[in-house]
């Protein structure tokens, strides 16, 4: 069982820290998301805390900030995502993380969408009540809709 996950709202300070996050190649080529400059970084998740469509929470660890977990509406669909630093990555965080986001934010159904060569991360998803519902390209779609 992970240790102290909490979950809170995002604070200016967690930024640098996830932006610190992205930027760790191992993490982006098993995400297969390129990471962004600082200035894009900052503009990008200025613009969606600003807006009342989406929840932003960062994951707390033992009181440090280990990554975070979003929801947003895209496309006619609710979408989840989450990013840990790659020092927490295997310890169940992400699942306790995602298991805590799922009963505080009860919209449904969700959705994920994940490169398929990133089994850890679709593990999780399926921990947590997550199934199959297609694939594209390279990008397996899960979907929770209880």
């Amino acid at each position: 069982m992970a240790p102290d996950i909490l979950l809170r709202d995002v604070v200016p300070a967690d930024l640098l820290i996830f932006f610190e996050h992205q930027r760790d190649p191992i993490a982006n080529a098993m995400a297969a998301f390129p990471a962004r400059d600082r200035d894009a970084f900052m503009a990008h998740w200025t613009k969606n805390l600003a807006t009342n469509t989406s929840i932003h929470k960062t994951i707390l660890c033992g009181g440090e900030v280990a990554g975070n977990v979003v929801s947003w509406s895209q496309s006619g669909q609710q979408e989840v995502g989450y990013w840990l630093g790659r020092e927490f990555w295997g310890k169940g965080i992400a699942t306790r993380a995602l298991s805590l986001f799922l009963e505080q934010f009860t919209k449904r159904p969700l959705v994920a969408h994940v490169v398929r060569h990133n089994l850890a991360s679709i593990r999780v998803l399926e921990k947590c009540g997550f199934t199959r519902s297609g694939e594209v390209d390279d990008e397996v779609i899960l979907i929770r809709t209880d």
